[in-house]
């Protein structure tokens, strides 16, 4: 069968204005099972090139392919790209096999079905091996609902077979980095670069994050084969840049030590590694962060999300804010960069919240600085905390973390970004921070800190003028829980949402519950 992959054009300013792209990991990692079963599988990447819904419509129907599989890691803010995308698709190609996948989707099924019919399936969690199986089952005609882990429609009404097996053994199925083609996808200033996996899942509880539900158990890499890919990738390919999306790489203490060794003996001079990590955990292998940086590590994002003690204790962050200042300046002291990010919004902050927050920022001193704002996904816990309060943005596409989407009660939208914004500024052009990247010994990282300060001058200004000027932020009577069920949206009686028996009543999701089962 022929497949066609396709990664739609995010319309976050971060997507547009770098000018620099990751491969999307998560088709690539689709595309390796389909194409070792005897599938023809072609890569779309209308994000890689800023390619229109309609332009990037078109090139799919060229292809002619058999099956269209759309995802994207924007998840929520990207659905309505993904939407127009599969509806031109649609037009064109009225006989082809429509698929979604993704986090949103996962959750959203019952929505998407009732309200897209462009799409004839949706894979819900990890999709390699429910991926592989819905293509054949729909190359041989076999039933959809002996495939388990996908929702679709029967007699015209949405169906959710049980939910797949995790997939236990992460190195069972290859990603397909062939599919990248002559595409040159670059991070860290114009170097070439890919993002990797070498774990899934966390074990945190967070409230406001909903990966622990969809990979729904940590599982991990054998550290060894996981080096040598990345040392192929970085001799065959000329990869030089390697940012990791793991949620949690450095759960299990001896398999990431393990991994970091095995790194090391692979002797990858040139390469750099960017990733995310918790800030206890930095904290808990002071002993051996040497090792971090041997194995080419560069920088790390912090997700700090408080200064508030009270904050992080009810957003269940499982840290506090000595251990994160302490994570900071272990890094700085091994020579590793730290990217701190914090959230607004948690705390419906006033204005003395806005100065607390900045002294806290002043103090633990950070290479780099983020600030994302609260966004109650419904598949979250968080969301049923504030699923009464207003919002002020209604358009999903701009359900990033970028924009503000929760109305503040104390202060006005406008306000709120402008403390942001100046919070950015202070600890962005402080004399501390130029001097670091200006006196920064390593020339590569010093490279990498300069493209880091351009490209966040120019989404500064960017994100100031639309929250300002073009967007518009204004609170709504809209509530949370009815921006996402709207009344000439609301959700069908539970009977009309059914669920196919292809395997015990047990394995059911049971129906309205957003999360798969763990």
């Amino acid at each position: 069968m022929k497949v066609a992959l396709v990664n739609a054009a995010h319309p976050a300013i971060g997507s547009r204005m770098a000018g620099e792209h990751l491969p999307p990991l998560g088709l690539l990692a689709i595309g390796g099972p389909l194409l070792d079963a005897g599938h023809e599988v072609r890569l779309f990447d209308g994000d890689f090139a800023g390619t229109p819904p309609a332009q990037l419509a078109q090139q799919v129907a060229a292809a002619r392919p058999d099956a269209v599989l759309l995802g994207h890691s924007g998840s929520s803010s990207a659905q309505p790209v993904l939407d127009e995308v599969a509806q031109r698709v649609r037009a064109l190609l009225p006989g082809a096999h429509i698929i979604l996948g993704g986090v949103f989707p996962t959750y959203h099924w019952a929505d998407i079905l009732r309200r897209q019919p462009c799409y004839d399936a949706i894979v819900r969690g990890e999709g390699e091996e429910t991926a592989l199986q819905l293509v054949n089952a729909l190359e041989r005609g076999t039933p959809l609902d002996t495939v388990r882990g996908i929702a679709w429609r029967c007699a015209g009404v949405p169906v959710c077979n049980a939910p797949a097996p995790i997939t236990c053994d992460l190195d069972a199925h290859r990603v397909a980095w062939d599919l990248m083609g002559q595409r040159r996808y670059t991070y860290w200033g114009g170097q070439r670069a890919v993002l990797y996996q070498f774990s899934r899942g966390c074990t945190h509880a967070c409230t406001y994050c909903g990966q622990r539900f969809f990979w729904r158990k940590w599982r991990c890499r054998d550290p060894q084969k996981a080096a040598a890919e990345i040392a192929m990738l970085h001799r065959d390919y000329g990869v030089r840049v390697v940012n990791f999306a793991d949620e949690s790489p450095a759960e299990n203490q001896a398999a990431w030590r393990a991994f970091l060794e095995a790194l090391i003996r692979e002797h990858l001079d040139g390469l750099a590694l960017v990733g995310s990590i918790r800030a206890d955990h930095v904290v808990r292998d002071a002993d051996f962060l040497h090792l971090y940086r041997q194995a080419g590590f560069e920088r790390f994002l912090l997700g700090l999300e408080s200064y508030d003690e009270a904050v992080l204790a009810r957003l269940k962050k499982g840290s506090d804010t000595r251990v994160d200042a302490r994570a900071i300046r272990l890094l700085r002291q091994h020579g590793i960069l730290s990217m701190a990010t914090l959230g607004v919004g948690f705390g419906d902050e006033r204005l003395s919240d806005f100065w607390r927050t900045l002294r806290c920022l002043l103090r633990y001193d950070p290479d780099q600085i983020q600030f994302m704002y609260a966004t109650p996904h419904r598949w979250t816990p968080y969301y049923k905390q504030v699923q009464d309060r207003a919002i002020c943005q209604s358009d999903q596409r701009k359900w990033d973390y970028r924009h503000q989407v929760l109305a503040p009660q104390h202060m006005p939208p406008w306000a709120v970004t402008l403390c942001v914004k100046a919070m950015e500024a202070v600890m962005q052009a402080r004399p501390r921070a130029i001097w670091r990247t200006l006196a920064q010994p390593d020339a590569r990282r010093r490279a990498a800190m300069r493209w880091y300060s351009r490209i966040g001058t120019r989404v500064w200004f960017a994100e100031l003028w639309r929250a300002l000027v073009t967007d518009g932020q204004a609170c709504q009577r809209t509530t949370v829980a009815q921006f996402w069920a709207a009344p000439d949206e609301a959700p069908p009686p539970a009977a009309a949402i059914q669920f196919v028996p292809n395997a015990p009543a047990s394995s059911y999701t049971p129906i309205g519950k957003a999360s798969l089962p763990a």
